[in-house]
């Protein structure tokens, strides 16, 4: 996948970790490929339930890119509550491809990082250096 002019102008914010919960394997590859151009550290997982497991044993991440669609006993919107309750320092970007989880996203984080599929790759990339600039 070629990375975008800005993304190979400008370096990852000191290499920084993205923790990708997204449900749909392809997907997954896919955008943890790209981020890993453009370079992020990535930790891959599937599902809500893995990605709480993986934080609760010390799993280091500066934002958690979380696919609200994404279910393992539970979602995605319950995975932000438990990173805001337990890990306030880790920045939370949430996705969904339904509109309404898109808008309650917004009113969840309170500067509204998300992001409603489809999305670019680019522009998921300047989201995350968006939040990683604050």
């Amino acid at each position: 996948m070629a990375r975008t002019a800005s993304a190979a102008r400008q370096p990852a914010l000191a290499a920084s970790t993205i923790l990708l919960v997204e449900g749909n394997a392809l997907v997954r590859m896919a955008l943890a490929g790209y981020l890993r151009e453009c370079g992020y550290s990535v930790v891959e997982t599937d599902n809500p339930g893995e990605a709480k497991q993986l934080l609760k044993a010390g799993a280091k991440a500066d934002i958690a890119f979380i696919d609200l669609d994404a279910k393992d006993g539970i979602d995605g919107f319950a995975l932000s509550h438990w990173i805001r309750g337990v890990r306030p320092d880790l920045k939370v970007l949430l996705s969904s491809g339904v509109r309404r989880a898109v808008e309650t996203a917004g009113d969840l984080c309170e500067q509204g990082p998300h992001l409603a599929k489809p999305y670019e790759h680019r522009d998921l990339e300047a989201q995350i250096r968006r939040l990683l600039a604050r």
